[in-house]
């Protein structure tokens, strides 16, 4: 029997940063966005969350590649990527959400806002038809929500949803007790509300696969994550143990 040591494991930094998984990004990636800042970005949110070195790089290279197929990057903004045991999770911000659906050229405008005790507000037959407040004055707690298009045709699509409604989302999701549901929940309130509107959209089929993919990962259960659902590719047989070459 060998008494060889087995080689040390190739950090996620590194296997970002090789030509192989770059190829990778650029096989799905859109023309406006480079594989090298693809990358960048991607070392960034190592960097901003350290604890997601400790997922298994499986699941945290499935969420880069679901990224890149939609043409979003894990900026902290329209992405996030969130550490959840030690699968990585992949949960679309507000202006994600926003930037996918615009893509479909059937939406003219879109207006998402969270609803405070002390603002005005009011609806009618599925639209909201006042909100306003006064900048000089405390808003008071979240109580709603809501989503409001308007498109091609000029016709009207909104959605409002209670807070209790948006809190039951949350805490069916991976991350709903850390994350953005944590720092910004403004946001993540609107884009729930976004989200539920979305469904009374005609999207086309590149634009519903990207959003249910990532609603599978955010709202999936550890033990539901099967193989199936990791990395197609394999990264780490494609290049060389080289950590030493590659600039951290």
């Amino acid at each position: 029997m060998s008494n060889e040591l087995a080689p040390p494991q190739t950090s996620l930094k590194a296997i970002i940063s090789s030509d192989a998984m770059k190829q990778q990004f650029a096989t799905a990636l859109p023309s406006h966005l480079s594989p090298d800042r693809f990358a960048r970005v991607a070392i960034t949110a190592l960097t901003r969350t350290p604890k997601l070195q400790s997922c298994t790089q499986e699941s945290f290279f499935k969420c880069l590649l679901d990224l890149s197929a939609m043409g979003l990057e894990p900026d902290g903004r329209k992405s996030y990527l969130i550490p959840y045991g030690r699968e990585c999770t992949l949960v679309l911000g507000y202006q994600g959400l926003v930037e996918l659906i615009r893509r479909s050229g059937d939406v003219v405008s879109i207006h998402a806002d969270v609803v405070c005790q002390n603002d005005l507000f009011s609806h009618n037959m599925g639209q909201v038809t006042e909100h306003t407040y006064d900048i000089s004055k405390e808003r008071g707690e979240i109580i709603a929500a809501y989503a409001q298009v308007t498109l091609k045709s000029g016709a009207v699509q909104a959605e409002i949803m209670p807070r209790a409604e948006v809190d039951a989302i949350r805490d069916k999701s991976r991350a709903g007790k850390s994350g953005p549901w944590v720092s910004n929940y403004g946001e993540m309130a609107k884009k729930t509300a976004f989200r539920r509107l979305t469904k009374w959209l005609t999207l086309s089929p590149e634009i519903m696969d990207a959003v249910s993919a990532a609603e599978k990962t955010e709202f999936a259960e550890l033990r539901n994550v099967t193989q199936a659902q990791t990395v197609s590719i394999d990264p780490f047989n494609r290049i060389e143990s080289n950590e030493e070459e590659v600039s951290e």
